[in-house]
């Protein structure tokens, strides 16, 4: 499944992506702080940054964060000097690990948009040339302009069903 993601975005790209937000929550931490280290409070507050921002900018549904236990057990793990706190590489490797699970499920939605979305759109374009009417102007529009405009169309009401908490 995640080689298949990687032919569509590429794993660099979904590298890229969590490092952006990991820098962008680790410095705002360390801007008012002036500490280049999170505590546990710290960390916990940037995790719920990092899920907002998850949730904001990758498709998919949205996750909820994980528990204060969840964070302290793999903060624990990733404290890799013992100090009780994490460096801005500790807390890059502690958000890669906390959020493995949610790129799979991005994955999956992805190509299930990308994949399954063009072929109902040929089935459906085959289906509606023989409907008076409607069937001439679908004969006109090229397959892939209409597998791309139901795609689109697809994309948006995930979008839309996602807002709604559907």
């Amino acid at each position: 499944m995640g080689q298949i993601l990687e032919k569509f975005q590429g794993k660099q790209w979904r590298e890229r992506q969590m490092r952006k937000i990991t820098d962008k929550v680790f410095y705002r931490f360390k801007d008012e702080t002036g500490k280049a280290y999170l505590t546990f409070e710290d960390l916990y507050i940037a995790v719920l940054l990092v899920y907002n921002d998850i949730n904001k900018f990758l498709p998919g549904p949205h996750f909820d964060p994980p528990s204060k236990e969840e964070v302290r057990a793999l903060m624990q793990e990733c404290d890799m000097n013992l100090d009780g706190e994490l460096d801005h590489e500790e807390f890059v490797k502690f958000v890669k690990r906390l959020t493995k699970d949610t790129f799979i499920i991005v994955s999956q939605g992805l190509i299930i948009t990308l994949a399954v979305a063009p072929t109902v759109a040929l089935l459906t374009k085959r289906t509606t040339e023989g409907v008076p009417g409607v069937g001439k102007v679908v004969q006109k529009i090229p397959n892939a302009v209409y597998a791309s405009l139901v795609t689109l169309t697809v994309v948006m009401f995930q979008k839309a069903a996602e807002a709604k908490g559907i």
